[in-house]
């Protein structure tokens, strides 16, 4: 299952066993995500903002972004003459 991600440190904690100071509230989270990562039952591969659908229903995106994710959700202006 591939669970795309644009923030490169998240990728780098779920792939890496090393423990650091500023992850050890997240460590048994991390460790079952690890482990999934192990068995290649999920990855991480890493998408750009631009192209991070979830973004736009939870972030304040540019104008272009938030309409080529419309676009790319299938949704349509329902007042818009067809």
């Amino acid at each position: 299952m591939d669970l795309y991600c644009d923030n490169t440190s998240a990728i780098a904690i779920a792939r890496n066993p090393v423990q650091h100071d500023r992850t050890k509230h997240v460590e048994v989270d991390r460790h079952f995500i690890k482990e999934k990562v192990d068995v290649e039952i999920v990855s991480f591969p890493f998408i750009s903002f631009e192209y991070q659908l979830a973004d736009v229903l939870k972030k304040a995106v540019s104008v272009t972004v938030f309409l080529n994710s419309l676009d790319k959700l299938g949704m349509r202006d329902i007042f818009t003459p067809a």
